[in-house]
């Protein structure tokens, strides 16, 4: 699909003066390179209103997000939350709550929560948002409120093309065998099993479990562990096309920092550990494969400054991403929409 230069909407429709109807008020280019992520859709005058100009234009976002994964709208002047929530609507229906949790967030209105409260002084790798559960969103939203006075870019990188880097002898394995995530809960490492699935009722989180293809087992003391088999490579739903969908090398032990590593493993068995994945059949994954997993997104990995009032739409089957470490106040929020199963 071919990308015009610009975008002439109903001028009436964005409040846009007469005047100004000589000029593009929106222009659309790749914000780095041809057939490169993000694509870039920009006001280019005060006074175009996001909300109606993506109202008006459904056609042009839905394709430019399947050629491209990721779109940053930028200088819409978008100052309130409120609008990134009406604006999610209007592309993708209503917002989604964030169950079956993997990262600190924090809920700032309604179904719109802080992009994750990790530490500033720590990076959080690329991932592909709840890969590793039974249901995911198709799409994922982030607004820049404030960005950091250093660092705090959320990079992002095409799972179509980390597909593509993988071997095939790799491919293969992960298709026959899937991934193992085991995760636990309660032992003061990681987020609590009530914060994960939102209930301090262990019968509701055995009723989620069930539904969701969970194995479980109550430790002593209150304490969760969890095991769940889940394919590692997905087929996107429109497009038809291959992607590297999964937790893997995210969850891995041998992601996490080493000072941080080497403690939890003085402390605990590796099987107590908070969250380690292996193959599908228990079997432990290869250094060389996860190294070969990390170097395919270090290779895709796209890196863009924040201004105030981005916002970046990710096709979440397409799109990874992750975040910088950061100084300064930076508040990135989030919103997810178009809950989607393999079941679907």
């Amino acid at each position: 699909m071919m990308i015009s230069n610009s975008v002439k909407p109903s001028l009436k429709s964005l409040g846009i003066a007469k005047r100004q109807a000589i000029i593009d008020v929106v222009r659309v280019t790749p914000l780095i390179a041809e057939n490169c992520l993000p694509l870039l859709i920009q006001a280019t005058v005060e006074g175009v209103n996001l909300v109606a100009w993506a109202a008006n234009n459904q056609e042009l976002i839905k394709k430019s997000l399947l050629q491209y994964g990721g779109i940053l709208f930028r200088n819409f002047q978008v100052t309130e939350v409120a609008e990134f929530q009406q604006f999610i609507r209007v592309v993708a229906g209503e917002l989604l709550e964030y169950r079956d949790r993997s990262s600190p967030r924090s809920a700032i209105q309604g179904k719109i929560y802080t992009s994750t409260d990790h530490p500033a002084n720590q990076k959080i790798l690329l991932h592909s948002e709840n890969s590793y559960a039974a249901n995911w969103p198709l799409k994922i939203f982030f607004y820049c409120v404030t960005p950091a006075q250093q660092g705090g870019e959320t990079p992002i990188a095409d799972i179509r093309k980390i597909y593509q880097r993988i071997s095939p002898t790799v491919l293969e394995k992960f298709a026959k065998k899937q991934v193992m995530y085991l995760r636990n809960f309660g032992d003061g490492f990681g987020l609590p099993w009530q914060t994960v699935f939102q209930t301090n009722q262990p019968e509701k989180v055995a009723e989620f479990c069930y539904q969701n293809h969970i194995k479980f087992e109550w430790k002593a003391k209150n304490k969760l562990r969890t095991y769940s088999i889940r394919p590692a490579i997905a087929k996107h739903p429109i497009t038809g096309e291959y992607v590297w969908f999964n937790h893997a090398l995210f969850f891995h032990i041998s992601s996490l920092e080493t000072n941080i590593r080497e403690s939890l493993l003085a402390e605990f068995k590796e099987e107590d550990i908070p969250h380690n994945t292996y193959y599908g059949d228990g079997s432990p994954i290869e250094p060389e494969v996860l190294h070969e997993i990390r170097t395919a997104y270090q290779q895709e990995t796209v890196v863009f400054p924040w201004l105030t009032g981005d916002i970046l739409m990710l096709d979440n089957m397409l799109t990874a991403h992750g975040r910088k470490p950061f100084f300064g106040n930076r508040k990135v929020v989030v919103g997810m929409a178009e809950a989607y199963s393999t079941d679907d």
